[in-house]
């Protein structure tokens, strides 16, 4: 045996250990899956009504209004080589670069405190949304949230109603988003707020975060002239604020006589705010994929995820562009009715 022949067979065992290491070594992409759905108009674990609404009459619904959820990878988790490839290769899994979906500095209890706050945030500008739909006169900031270490930490607390930012009176939520996006970074910034009936003048310096100026807080609404109490009670491994549109919709139907979906299954996803508008969300397909596998027959669609949406695998379930909670009621009443009515459909605006 020559002495290359002898060195070609200790290099084979080598490189073969060199190509498993390689396969098994962590490496920086997040995985995209399917995930749960929730009827918002049945009840959770403990057997109580998901949204429960105090100090006016209620009514139920038979039918589905479906919240979906994505399975998302940890920014701990070890996603190695083989676990991609399985991802990219289903027709309804997704694969991303680590630094698209998580932030450099972070942690994993951070994300889930984050995703926490972005819930409850979603959940009171649901509440909002719903009101404003029935009519009534929802404007009033609040802070829901304050972020752990954020510029507002130790400064605003929850429950504090946002007056004024920087000399500029505010009565919504997206005058203080506004607001503060006009700020400078590293610049103090004056808020007015309410807080136990007296008004008080803070400061907070923003940071540039992504690119605008942030404090670290998450908006919600209030109202006085509404005497009723909602609850909204989700599992709390569920976080983030892309359940908005769909809460929105199960009050607005709580609150209303008869079944707004008479007796259907609806799907849906999207951010909201007081005024009723949808915002975009992460994993559109993920989400078309899992309220397809769960019966639904409609789903309710971001406009600006719309593009995206089209190549989901939907079957026959129909994919409808919602930009509001009113548009949403409207599309939604006219399919029970007809359901093969026109309405503003991903794709083509066609039926």
């Amino acid at each position: 045996m020559t002495q290359r022949t002898l060195a070609g067979i200790l290099a084979v065992p080598l490189l073969l250990a060199l190509v498993v290491a390689a396969a098994f070594e962590s490496l920086p992409y997040v995985t995209y899956k399917p995930g749960l759905t929730v009827n918002v108009l049945g009840d959770n674990a403990d057997g109580e009504p998901i949204i429960a609404i105090k100090g006016k009459p209620t009514y139920e619904d038979d039918g589905q209004l479906r919240m979906t959820t994505v399975y998302v990878s940890q920014r701990d988790a070890h996603n190695h080589l083989f676990d991609l490839m399985q991802a990219w290769i289903s027709p309804s899994d997704a694969v991303y670069p680590f630094d698209a979906i998580y932030p450099e500095q972070g942690s994993v209890e951070q994300d889930k405190e984050e995703s926490h706050a972005e819930m409850t945030s979603s959940q009171d500008a649901a509440t909002a949304a719903a009101l404003t739909e029935l009519g009534y006169d929802v404007t009033d900031p609040v802070v829901a949230a304050v972020e752990k270490g954020a510029p507002a930490d130790g400064v605003l607390k929850v429950g504090d109603v946002i007056v004024e930012v920087g000399g500029t009176p505010v009565q919504t939520t997206d005058d203080v988003v506004t607001a503060v996006g006009g700020a400078q970074a590293g610049k103090p910034l004056e808020i007015v707020v309410r807080r136990g009936g007296k008004r008080l003048t803070v400061s907070v310096t923003p940071l540039e975060v992504d690119g605008r100026p942030q404090i670290g807080i998450q908006l919600g609404t209030q109202t006085d002239d509404f005497p009723v109490d909602v609850t909204i009670g989700i599992d709390p491994t569920i976080g983030g604020p892309s359940a908005g549109l769909m809460f929105s919709l199960g009050i607005y139907d709580t609150l209303t006589p008869g079944s707004l979906t008479g007796g259907k299954a609806v799907a849906g996803t999207g951010t909201i705010d007081a005024s009723g508008n949808v915002g975009p969300i992460g994993g559109i397909q993920q989400k078309i994929v899992g309220a397809k596998n769960d019966g639904a027959q409609l789903f309710l669609v971001p406009p600006d995820n719309c593009d995206e949406a089209v190549g989901a695998h939907n079957g026959d379930m129909r994919l409808v562009e919602a930009a509001t909670t009113h548009s949403a009621i409207q599309s939604i009443e006219a399919w029970v009715k007809n359901p093969d009515a026109t309405l503003p459909t991903c794709g083509d605006n066609a039926a």
